[in-house]
């Protein structure tokens, strides 16, 4: 059973990100600038996956402060700046494809998973790789600001692979990298993985590690650290979201149906596991562990 109510007035004493947010009239959203399906830009307009999820927050949040109209900012952010500009208030709340780990509910408060993922690599279909050790005495890259570099590092040490890592400012240039055959593998979000597969002159020149280098890891929406109240409102908005069922078409319209700008479909069904997550939020919300 669920243990959320109806929604009901904030007293915004109690929470300084929505104090702010009402007193602007006004919610600042991050976003990706080419994390296709989650956070992306087209025709100068942030959209996606996780787009369309805060905005189904924010109408929950205008509901909690009142039924007064609030106007949504962007403001793009990257794996290097993301927590800079959350931790300096420069944006309420982080819609893009950040991965909840116990180090970063440190920095962070998460929303309940809105996707679960695992890291995998991506290299040369005509080298044949596709396991960890496939990696062994490459040049592998990442991308710099994210868990997936950590793991890759962690990975390196522990089976003593002498892997040559590289580092990447952004996820493109490190896909580009594989593709001039300037590094032998990619690691990331396999997710992310896949939509650049996809969005590839020659998507079958390509291929996916069968191997994971980490479990599955949820994303979730990123919110101030010391805000519980701002947190819980986030939380409730997604609850009633999820319970509602509107989540599922939402999903369907970004991973199983043609999207902008060049209609290509990613074909990522949903896994059991974040089917859990829509039935259950409260299972699987970070600050009930």
């Amino acid at each position: 059973m669920s243990l959320h109510v109806s929604a009901s007035p904030i007293a915004l004493e109690t929470s300084p990100t929505l104090m702010r947010i009402a007193q602007q009239q006004a919610i600042t959203l991050g976003h990706r600038l080419q994390e296709i399906p989650f956070s992306y830009v087209v025709d100068g307009q942030p959209v996606g996956y996780s787009i369309d999820l805060c905005r189904a927050v924010v109408a929950g949040l205008q509901q909690r402060l009142g039924g007064v109209p609030l106007e949504v900012r962007f403001v793009p952010v990257t794996p290097v700046n993301r927590f800079i500009l959350l931790r300096h208030g420069e944006i309420d709340l982080e819609c893009g494809v950040t991965t909840r780990t116990s180090e970063r509910l440190e920095q962070a408060a998460f929303s309940y998973p809105h996707f679960y993922t695992a890291t995998r690599y991506v290299a040369l279909a005509e080298n044949a790789m596709r396991t960890v050790a496939d990696l062994t005495g490459r040049s592998v890259v990442s991308t710099t600001g994210t868990i997936n570099i950590e793991q890759l590092n962690a990975l390196n040490r522990r089976h003593g692979l002498n892997i040559a890592v590289m580092l990447s400012r952004r996820h493109e240039e490190a896909f580009a990298m594989v593709d001039k055959g300037q590094a032998a593998a990619f690691v990331m979000d396999d997710s992310l993985l896949a939509s650049l597969v996809a969005r590839a002159d020659a998507p079958e020149r390509f291929r996916i590690s069968d191997e994971a280098i980490s479990d599955p890891q949820p994303y979730g929406l990123m919110m101030p650290l010391a805000d519980a109240v701002f947190a819980e409102a986030v939380n409730q908005a997604l609850h009633e979201y999820y319970q509602s069922g509107a989540i599922h078409a939402l999903y369907d319209q970004w991973f199983l149906q043609p999207i902008p700008p060049d209609n290509q479909v990613m074909g990522l069904p949903m896994s059991a596991e974040l089917a859990a997550t829509f039935e259950w939020p409260d299972a699987h919300d970070p600050s009930r562990r």
